[in-house]
Parts: C-alpha cells; sequence; structure tokens
C-alpha cells in the first residue's frame, strides 16, 4: 500500500468522514484520477501515478470539505455508463436506476441484463420522452439499451442540456433534447409511448433534514417545490401526459416518498388507468406508473 493513499485517506478521515467510506473515496479517488486499476494505483510509486501526489490532496480536500465526490470528479456511474455531471445537474441516484430497470424490464427478453452496454435484440422501439432530463442519466440509459427508441429530453435549464448533450455523444446514443419549461403552456399531439419524469419533488421545508453536500452543491431548481403544492410537478406533466401520450401509453414518475398515495390519487383522478406505487431497495415508496386510458370504440 502506498503512501499516497495512506495521506488520501488521512485528509478524508480529518475531514470527518468514518473510516469504511474513507477507504473506499481514497480508493475510488486513486483509480479514476490515474487511470490504473485498483490494485496496481494501491502499490504504484507516487512518480508511477501519473497524477502529482499534490493534486491527488487537493482533491481529497474538496471532499473532506463537503464537497461531492461526483462533482470532484466530474463523473458518476448510471446504469452501466459513466456521465459527466457538475453542478448545473443533480448527481444521478440509484432509486433512479431502479425507475430505469421498471421501464425497461416488460420491454426487455427473459434474462437480458439491464446494464449490458448493448441494445438486445427483440426490444420493441418506443418513442420516450424524459421530462426535466438533467445530466440526461434516463434519456441516455433508455436510448441505450431499447432497440430503435427515439428519445426525447426536456429540461428547462440549458446548461444542463449541454451536459446532457455531451453525455449523450459520449456514450453513443443519440436522443433530441430541447429547452422547454414544463409549468408554462405546452401544446402537441399524441405521440410518446412513454414518458417518464425525476421532477423536483423535495419541499423547501424538507432542507433542514437533508445532507449539507447537497444543499451546498446541487442545483436548487431540480430539488425543491414550494411546501404549499408538492404536487406542482405531477400535476401539470400528468396533464402533459393525457395530451403527448397515445393511447395505452405509459407515465413513469420518481416521486418523494412522503406523497405516494397523493400522486397515486393524482393520477387517479386524472383518468389514468392501472396506477401502481412502487417501493424502492431501502423500502420507500418512490416509483409511480400509469397508463392512458384506452378509447374502446
Amino acid at each position: 500500500m502506498n503512501s499516497v493513499y495512506r495521506d488520501i485517506r488521512q485528509v478524508l478521515l480529518h475531514g470527518g468522514m468514518e473510516e469504511g467510506e474513507a477507504k473506499a473515496v481514497a480508493l475510488l479517488l486513486l483509480e479514476k484520477v490515474t487511470g490504473l486499476p485498483a490494485a496496481k494505483a494501491l502499490i504504484a510509486d507516487a512518480q508511477d501515478l501519473n497524477c502529482p501526489k499534490e493534486d491527488l490532496l487537493t482533491l481529497a480536500a474538496r471532499i473532506a470539505q463537503g464537497e461531492p465526490v461526483q462533482y470532484v470528479l466530474g463523473e458518476a456511474d448510471f446504469c452501466g455508463l459513466t456521465l459527466k455531471v457538475n453542478p448545473s445537474v443533480l448527481i444521478p441516484r440509484p432509486e433512479t436506476e431502479e425507475l430505469v430497470r421498471w421501464i425497461k424490464n416488460p420491454l426487455c427478453p427473459t434474462g437480458i441484463s439491464p446494464y449490458m452496454g448493448r441494445k438486445p435484440s427483440g426490444m420493441q422501439a418506443k418513442r420516450i420522452l424524459d421530462i426535466g432530463t438533467g445530466s440526461g442519466c434516463i434519456a441516455i440509459a433508455l436510448a441505450k439499451q431499447i432497440e430503435g427508441a427515439e428519445v426525447e429530453a426536456w429540461d428547462v435549464s440549458e446548461t444542463a442540456l449541454q451536459v446532457a448533450q455531451e453525455n449523450a455523444e459520449r456514450n453513443g446514443v443519440k436522443v433530441n433534447f430541447r429547452q422547454v419549461d414544463v409549468l408554462g403552456a405546452l401544446e402537441g399531439e399524441a405521440s410518446f409511448d412513454i414518458i417518464v419524469s425525476n421532477p423536483p419533488y423535495i419541499c423547501e421545508e424538507e432542507a433542514v433534514e437533508m445532507e449539507k453536500n447537497v444543499l451546498e452543491h446541487e442545483p436548487e431548481t431540480a430539488l425543491f417545490v414550494p411546501n404549499e403544492d408538492p404536487l406542482l410537478f405531477y400535476r401539470k406533466i400528468g396533464a402533459l401526459g393525457q395530451a403527448l401520450l397515445v393511447e395505452g401509453g405509459k407515465l413513469f414518475f420518481e416521486i418523494n416518498r412522503r406523497f405516494g398515495k397523493e400522486v397515486v390519487s393524482l393520477l387517479q383522478g386524472m383518468g389514468y388507468q392501472e396506477v401502481e406505487l412502487r417501493k424502492d431497495s431501502w423500502g420507500n415508496d418512490r416509483m409511480v406508473k400509469a397508463i392512458k386510458k384506452k378509447n374502446h370504440r
């Protein structure tokens, strides 16, 4: 084990990080920055690390001071993909990977891994709209995995869309990105088979319960909704779904665990059918699926 790893770990420990996390983050930092496999990075001499020790310690200090590891590294892993991230976009979460799997699995042949990094044959082509795309993580993962999918993605932030476009190019997929304020007046024809959104859903009053590194570094506009209207985006996107989804089209949401039943009731009241609430791996209400009613002629 080299002295660089030990020094990085010590910086993180001095910043208040627990031992196990400090070890994992120190190893990740070495591996990502030097480009060496973990085993080699741990035993390499400082001069063989492809990066000055001082630079590594500077990055470690930023993490120790509360800056998210993903922003320090400039990238995050999501559904087997590597995505660029910076403070103009949210860091993709494991819960959102679960949402992608839920969308994808009914379209996937049995036994296909959700993270194969290729488009398996036999999957159905779909027109998909991702609202509030941020880094593009959902749109890109679905475009990567669903053969023939036509994916469109909206965000109100021009800087977020620039990151998303770069991520699509980096991962070799085509996504039609558009700068759209979903809360504005929109019109369109029913042409999408799937609409998915991980919109802002944290009430402003919940900020006191959140981790400091999230509050100080991640974009507020992608996190918060007014206390008095926590279902603001679900109501608006639900209405858009009635206009933009084909008959039998599916609407998928990531949600605030506090409002699972409320989102279900909202969508049922808007005429959606087979509204389903699903928990994440931690047992929290986290995802909702709804189907636009088919008109029987």
